[in-house]
């Protein structure tokens, strides 16, 4: 019998550099919230899948970048947590932005902790053959990586090569998760992230930053359908607004969008509920890192 393999494979890299897209497009399901906007991952969320006879379990960590706020900080801390938590770490590099000055920060960071890393150019669609050669060179002259993959994780095109790779290269090990699994979050969690990843899309510049979203009830009822409240916590009255909309046409389209996602995502009827709560300092609040695994103190 073909010995099983598993581990761990941090991705890490600039915010919206792809991470998510390829953790979503491995597990084959949503576990991770996908937006055009940046540091939209918060804490380390895990994928769980199986190729060939391997379980890769990625680290989707979110975006590292130059922190100002405690919430930055702490999200950069969670990042690098992941990084040394792992069997394989990936460097993830959005091939249009090449080496910007996140990217090089993040090298630079790998070189002063001796650290293994391979090299993952995503939304190569975007690039000629010529740019990405390149490209390639550019980033080969300044950190010796173990290995060099380019793909698109929002089509797939050429990922399956980096899968492999990755399946050959983790320990020999049992599954550490039953097969089915696609993710340790619990569900309320999810659900708040996709609530949350509606927000994003949905309002315009800083706002999305500006707010948190909390799981007060998951309650599964008697008829088989689960009973979702959500709290939406934001910094200013003017916010609240904001997230209500018009006679609470954006609060009521948010809902909805989530609610229909989240129905299809977990193959159940979803009753969601959500409030908008004024609570001004959030991100100065312990209680609001602690369901995410943060380090307030970071």
């Amino acid at each position: 019998m073909t010995n099983t393999r598993c581990g761990y494979v941090a991705l890490i890299g600039a915010p919206n550099a792809g991470k998510s897209t390829i953790t979503n497009n491995f597990v084959g399901s949503k576990v991770s919230i996908v937006s055009p906007k940046a540091q939209t991952t918060r804490t380390t969320i895990k994928g769980i899948g199986i190729y060939d006879n391997t379980q890769i379990i990625f680290l989707d960590t979110p975006g590292i970048f130059a922190p100002k706020r405690r919430l930055d900080r702490a999200m950069v801390a969670q990042a690098w947590n992941g990084f040394g938590d792992a069997d394989i770490n990936v460097l993830v590099v959005d091939a249009k932005r090449g080496m910007n000055e996140e990217t090089s920060a993040i090298i630079d960071e790998l070189i002063k902790r001796n650290a293994h890393a391979v090299l993952a150019f995503n939304k190569i669609d975007l690039m000629s053959e010529e740019e990405l050669s390149e490209l390639k060179e550019e980033f080969e002259n300044v950190f010796a990586f173990d290995a060099v993959f380019m793909f698109s994780a929002q089509s797939g095109d050429h990922i399956t090569e980096f899968y492999q790779y990755l399946a050959d290269n983790l320990p020999e090990s049992p599954w550490y998760y039953p097969e089915e699994q696609m993710s340790d979050m619990p569900l309320r969690l999810l659900a708040a992230e996709v609530v949350r990843e509606k927000l994003f899309l949905n309002l315009r510049q800083e706002l999305p930053y500006a707010l948190t979203v909390e799981p007060e009830v998951w309650e599964h009822k008697d008829d088989g359908s689960i009973r979702a409240e959500m709290t939406i916590y934001v910094a200013r009255e003017g916010q609240k607004t904001i997230v209500l909309g018009h006679n609470g046409s954006m609060i009521k389209k948010i809902g909805q969008s989530a609610r229909e996602e989240l129905e299809e995502l977990l193959e159940e009827r979803i009753h969601l509920f959500l409030y908008v709560k004024v609570r001004e300092n959030w991100e100065n609040d312990p209680a609001r890192y602690a369901d995410w695994g943060l380090n307030y103190k970071a």
